[in-house]
């Protein structure tokens, strides 16, 4: 099969699946005229995370990497009238684009996008009991995957699910050779998953508009 292939499929079930709506569709507009990289998921991913946290019965969510805000506004979404959601952005100006966005789509009051470096934003999660947290999106720097990991198993309870974007690199992930940061990060990240008792978890490839690449889902169970 062929690229060409693969995002024709994935139009196939985002049209009768995840349609776009206006707010979704202003916030790619919106997120790509601001000059921010065009690294959201795909449609059929934001809707397989609104449904993640949706069957979970999720409350709360903690995203690191807002982003435009996209994955954002998909999984807010899910959550009940009296949910909330704190998402970590490093860079000021995607987070100013994300925050247009969120209120846009009328979630400002459920989303809080909070601006620095994750490592430094989450020790101050938990110094203010902001845990813990019922769903954890991970899709930020790839070198911190395994600190990011750490930091939601601290902020999680038995039952948080946990889901990693962006795992398989492209299939780079086997080489263990390579001194990318990116795929070091995320091998660490996969051995400390695989050793970590309180984490029962799998990972999955996936092909479509976003090209070869796949998740890591995990539940906390203890």
């Amino acid at each position: 099969m062929t690229q060409d292939q693969w995002t024709a499929v994935d139009r196939y079930f985002t049209e009768l699946l995840a349609p776009a709506d206006e707010t979704l569709a202003a916030t790619l507009a919106d997120s790509s005229a601001a000059g921010l990289p065009e690294i959201a998921v795909a449609p059929n991913q934001g809707k397989l995370l609104n449904l993640l946290v949706s069957m979970c019965g999720a409350r709360s969510v903690l995203e690191i990497g807002t982003l435009g805000g996209y994955s954002t506004i998909w999984m807010a979404r899910a959550l009940p009238a009296d949910g909330r959601m704190i998402s970590l952005e490093y860079n000021p100006a995607h987070a100013d684009v994300a925050r247009a966005n969120i209120a846009r789509a009328g979630l400002e009051k459920v989303v809080e996008v909070r601006t620095g470096a994750a490592l430094d934003t989450l020790p101050r999660l938990e110094t203010e009991g902001a845990g813990p947290f019922d769903f954890v999106f991970i899709d930020a720097d790839k070198v911190n995957n395994p600190n990011y990991v750490a930091w939601a198993l601290k902020l999680s309870r038995p039952g948080t699910v946990v889901v990693v974007d962006n795992v398989v690199r492209g299939g780079a992930i086997l080489d263990a050779e390579t001194d990318d940061p990116a795929i070091t990060g995320t091998r660490a990240m996969f051995e400390l998953v695989s050793r970590e008792p309180r984490l029962d978890a799998t990972a999955f490839q996936t092909v479509g508009v976003k090209a070869y690449d796949g998740l890591l889902l995990a539940r906390v169970v203890a």
